[in-house]
């Protein structure tokens, strides 16, 4: 396995790890539960824009996005059902980070995994973004939550490589 050489202890490599995981997790519970309150977010967002130097195209989208949202909800109240599932896969997804928690050399697909949902990401708001009618412009703001997503992952998944080397390392230094 090619790892990166580090100067950093095995000790401080696993708490870098750890911090660069909770910021993960914490951003992906944060990222869930705001899938709940749509209604009130995109009031606020509309609200919000129209205080600030905005271009007109984006007004006009987060506008149309309140008035979808105040409208469904007022006569189709269960589709927001959908959103809170998307909330509930967000926090079950979090939880999922505790085995590279504790372990993160042996539970390091996780994190490999999560990279590749990242990257799928790109492909779904290309593909699946035009069908909807979603602007071009929104399609990479949402694809931009793969490429976010993706540093600290990344950064994870070096540190793994490294704790899992200086294992291998110790392991080899020993008597047979």
């Amino acid at each position: 396995m090619h790892t990166v050489p580090s100067t950093e202890s095995p000790a401080a490599t696993l708490r870098a790890v750890r911090r660069w995981l909770w910021i993960f997790i914490v951003c992906l519970v944060l990222s869930g539960l705001t899938a709940f309150p749509l209604r009130f977010e995109s009031a606020w967002l509309a609200e919000s824009a129209h205080r600030l130097p905005t271009p007109p195209a984006v007004l006009g989208w987060l506008d149309r996005i309140r008035t979808g949202i105040a409208e469904t909800d007022r006569r189709y109240p269960f589709l927001a059902y959908g959103t809170d599932w998307l909330a509930f896969a967000h926090l079950v997804i979090a939880g999922a980070f505790w085995g590279p928690l504790r372990d993160p050399v042996r539970n390091v697909w996780v994190v490999q995994w999560a990279l590749g949902a990242c990257a799928g990401i790109i492909p779904l708001a290309l593909i699946c973004g035009p069908l909807r009618g979603i602007p071009p412009y929104w399609s990479f703001v949402d694809m931009s939550f793969g490429i976010v997503g993706a540093v600290p992952l990344l950064i994870v998944l070096r540190g793994i490589r490294r704790l899992a080397a200086a294992a291998e390392e110790a392991g080899s230094a020993r008597p047979a």
